[in-house]
Formats: C-alpha cells, structure tokens, sequence
C-alpha cells in the first residue's frame, strides 16, 4: 500500500533525489522524450566524423535535453508515462525484462558507435535502428510498470508528477 510516508509520495529526502524527480518531472514532457529518442541517430555522428566539436554539441544537447522542456500539463501522453514509470523503476536494482532490455539496447548503441568508428554503414544503421526499437519496447514495460505501481484508486493524484506539480 502506498501511504504518504512509504508510497510514491515519501518524503526525497536526498539532495541527489531530489534533482532525479526535477529532471524526470521535466522529462517527462513528451517533447523531451521524442527529441531524445529522434536524437539516438546522432550520437554516432562524432564517432563517424572523428569530430570532437560534433561530439561536445551531442553531449550538451543530450544533457539539457530532460531539463530544457517544461513540466507535462498531465500524465496522458504514453511518453509522459514511459519517463515516469522509468524514474520509479529505477528506484531500485531489477533483474527483469526491462532490464534485459535496457541491456540489449545499451549493446546496439555500442555496436552503432563501434561500427560508426569504422565507418561502416552497414553495421551504423542497423544496431542505431535497434537501439532505436528496443528504446521504444522499453518505454512500453515503462508505461506497464507506471500503471501498476501508483494505488489505482488514487492513480492521478498519488504520483510523481501530481506530487511535483504541487
């Protein structure tokens, strides 16, 4: 049971938990999340162009990407409730399916920055369009895991955004 002392509403006490709900609050923004996943293409452009000024301009942006958006009106969109999901997922280490996941989905990003080194389009292309999938699977079992892990009898007001927005 989620009460407002052991639940999803427990006190962030930590000054580290406190930017992980400002940063999820704020990327939780469907905006933010589709431009950072239309965004996993880039991040082997600087391994392709051995370009440390492309590399520093896809850092940057993939880390203003979470804050630069404002807080979600609501919780409707299914990104919103991917990102939010996420940050209650990640409360804790899990050995599940989203975590094999989010494993195989780390490899394909390793691939396309590997083959983006060699400059090989044929291995580029394929594991980014993988990460890409296996991104998508994951917010998925995000949204799954959202559903299931607020009270639903007080879904809409017993989650992080409802307790951010306060």
């Amino acid at each position: 049971m989620n009460t407002p002392t052991t639940g999803l509403l427990a006190p962030v006490s930590t000054r580290s938990a406190r930017l992980k709900r400002w940063v999820f609050t704020r990327h939780s923004n469907p905006l933010s999340a589709w431009s950072r996943w239309a965004s996993i293409p880039l991040v082997v452009l600087p391994f392709w162009n051995r370009s440390t000024r492309a590399g520093a301009a896809v850092a940057a942006w993939m880390l203003l990407n979470p804050i630069v958006f404002p807080k979600p009106r609501d919780e409707q969109a299914w990104a919103t409730r991917a990102m939010l999901g996420e940050e209650l997922w990640s409360e804790r280490l899990r050995f599940d399916t989203a975590s094999a996941v989010n494993a195989a989905s780390t490899a394909a990003m390793t691939v396309s920055i590997a083959g983006a080194w060699r400059q090989s389009a044929r291995q580029t292309f394929p594991a980014a369009a993988a990460q890409m999938t296996l991104t998508l699977v994951f917010w998925k079992l995000m949204t799954d895991f959202y559903a299931t892990a607020a009270n639903p009898v007080d879904r809409h007001h017993n989650t992080p955004l409802a307790a951010a927005c306060r």
